[in-house]
């Protein structure tokens, strides 16, 4: 491997030497199997004691589960970058359903656990939260107990868990292994190659309109070839899941996404009412990017065009120098933690063939380490990809060192400082340039981001709100989804996409409807770009001595709700319609420059 190429590929040898094939992670993985073997046979023992059960055996056995869900969490996340640096690697995909396994065994203590949690008396539960070995995470395991008695009988959950493994999360895995193999022949130059989705994907970004075309064209007709078996797998791992929350009487396909998002719904839907009442602004600011651009309709397949005359490209060198620059005239501690990162290699970028789509961060928590997975080729889009995903590993780093269970922060204040890294990158870049074309371009990418959070993503949530209500009545046939996900982007786009512009399969190639783990994972981004819009602007306010406030906000994160984080870090009531209004009309505050600077 050349120097070049290995800056571009992260280092996964010194978490287990010799990949998918490594004698270390076998032996963790074996030592991990007895451990939960183990700890299973004497929590049985624990559970026949019943009330006669010492308190101070109960302690050790959530100790104990704490212990194992990170050992899990570590080994799961390692399986998750072998699998997704080559998804034809065979042994890491029986590896990810090996770890299945191990969730759903430890999946079996926590069931345990919480019918122990349901049926004890409050003094004791609250003496037990109060032991030293417990103290650090009291707000979780308040809230483990309140989940508990909002579901079924412990032996239920316990064999849902275990029917999830083969069912629930192999839905998943399945839909990894349909997207990883797609293929599409794309042409430019007169040269044909066979390029992955997540290749593809990347040129719909491309400034030639007809190379974004057929970028979309092969995409759909790719997802197409396999739209039966994606219609399957779709409603067979929603159906699994509504069969659960029927069982545990929750009628609200909604209701596990905001149990552990820690969010109210009123919040949410105040959300969605403040970006409906802005969309007249977004139009104003497409309505200039299409005089840009110089066409008369807007087709999906533009939404991500640059408007700049010559795209800036940059080489991953400039592009990892150009964030750690920017992060560390906010925070050196941000700064110096990306640099590390960085030059660590904890980041996998190479533009190859036979890679998993899309782009992550995963914590490996007993190295205190993240890893990030994405696709660079040297656009500006990536650059910020690179720059959003640090803003998740500075996050782990913040709560590295607290107890396993308060480090686990909601899905919607997971993208927190994402979106301040963004923000803080984007306009560092603006200040440092004159040129008012390379201004035009930094304007339109800060203003596109909101418009993908604002109509994007919304038109997502709408889809899968819809989807589930039709779903709770039988299968929803192909057909019917390419109509739902249609009807949903012009709910959320209105009159700013063509009438032919439209994705009817995107509920086809969006990794996220799959995701088994939890449904709605869409409104979490728009929170998250607008709750870090007004993080944000305290930052841009107050500087660099804003960089302590705002890390204590973080380290926070894991011991709240979105509800009290806003409360108690900003001052705000964000179930109300007012922080909104002022979060979106704040993230749309450059439309008048840019709309000035296109004319």
């Amino acid at each position: 491997m050349t120097e070049a190429v290995s800056k571009l590929t992260w280092d996964l040898e010194s978490i287990f030497p010799g990949g998918s094939a490594s004698p270390e992670f076998a032996k963790f993985r074996k030592d991990l199997a007895a451990d939960l073997e183990s700890a299973t046979r004497d929590v049985e023992a624990l559970r026949k004691k019943g009330a006669a059960a010492p308190a101070e055996e109960w302690i050790d056995t959530m100790v104990r589960l704490r212990d194992l869900r990170e050992r899990i969490n570590h080994g799961g996340s390692f399986a998750y970058c072998l699998s997704s640096q080559d998804v034809n690697d065979e042994k890491a995909m029986v590896m990810l359903e090996e770890f299945s396994s191990y969730e759903a065994a430890s999946d079996a203590l926590r069931t345990a656990v919480e019918g122990f949690a349901r049926a004890v008396d409050d003094a004791t539960w609250e003496k037990i939260v109060s032991d030293k070995r417990l103290s650090g995470e009291a707000f979780f395991w308040n809230e483990f107990r309140r989940h508990a008695r909002l579901k079924m009988e412990p032996e239920l959950e316990k064999l849902a868990s275990e029917l999830a493994v083969n069912g629930l999360h192999a839905w998943e895995r399945l839909y990894t292994k349909m997207a990883g193999d797609l293929r599409a022949e794309f042409t430019v130059d007169g040269k044909t190659e066979k390029l992955s989705m997540g290749q593809i994907k990347n040129k719909l970004s491309d400034p030639d309109r007809s190379v974004r075309k057929q970028a979309f064209e092969k995409y759909s007709e790719a997802w197409k070839s396999i739209d039966s078996l994606a219609s399957m797998q779709l409603n067979s791992l929603a159906g699994f899941r509504l069969s659960l929350y029927k069982a545990r009487g929750w009628d609200d396909p909604m209701f596990e996404a905001l149990l552990y998002g820690r969010i109210e719904k009123k919040t949410i839907e105040a959300m969605w009412e403040a970006v409906e009442a802005h969309r007249g602004v977004i139009a104003r600011y497409i309505d200039a990017k299409k005089r840009c651009l110089g066409i008369d309709r807007l087709m999906w397949y533009d939404q991500l065009a640059p408007v700049a005359r010559a795209e800036k490209k940059f080489t991953y060198e400039q592009a990892a120098e150009f964030v750690i620059e920017h992060l560390m005239s906010f925070s050196k501690d941000m700064g110096d933690f990306a640099r590390r990162a960085i030059e660590s290699r904890w980041i996998e970028a190479e533009d190859r063939a036979g890679k998993a789509d899309g782009g992550y961060c995963t914590s490996l928590p007993l190295l205190k380490q993240s890893r990030i997975f994405m696709t660079f080729s040297g656009n500006y889009n990536e650059m910020m990809t690179l720059a959003h995903e640090l803003g998740h590993a500075y996050h782990s780093y913040v709560l590295k060192d607290r107890d396993y269970f308060a480090r686990s922060y909601p899905m919607n204040l997971a993208e927190t400082a994402s979106t301040f890294n963004e923000l803080l990158v984007t306009d560092a870049a603006l200040n440092a340039t004159d040129d008012e074309d390379m201004k035009l371009s930094l304007l339109e990418k800060k203003i596109q981001e909101t418009f993908v959070m604002c109509c994007d993503i919304r038109s997502r949530f709408i889809f899968e709100t819809k989807f589930y209500e039709e779903r709770k009545k039988g299968s929803v046939p192909k057909d019917r989804l390419n109509e739902l996900m249609v009807e949903a982007q012009k709910e959320a786009f209105g009159e700013i996409l063509d009438e032919e512009g439209y994705h009817p399969l995107f509920w086809a190639s969006k990794m996220h409807f799959s995701i088994s783990d939890i449904a709605f994972y869409n409104f979490p981004y728009t929170f998250g770009h607008l709750f870090a819009g007004g993080i944000y602007d305290r930052a841009r306010k107050e500087g660099p001595a804003f960089a302590d406030a705002y890390r204590a906000l973080l380290a926070d994160t894991g011991s709240m709700t979105c509800e009290q984080v806003a409360e108690k870090h900003l001052g705000a009531d964000i179930t109300g319609q007012d922080f909104w209004n002022d979060a979106v009309a704040r993230s749309l505050a450059d439309v008048d420059e840019f709309v000035r600077l296109v004319k």
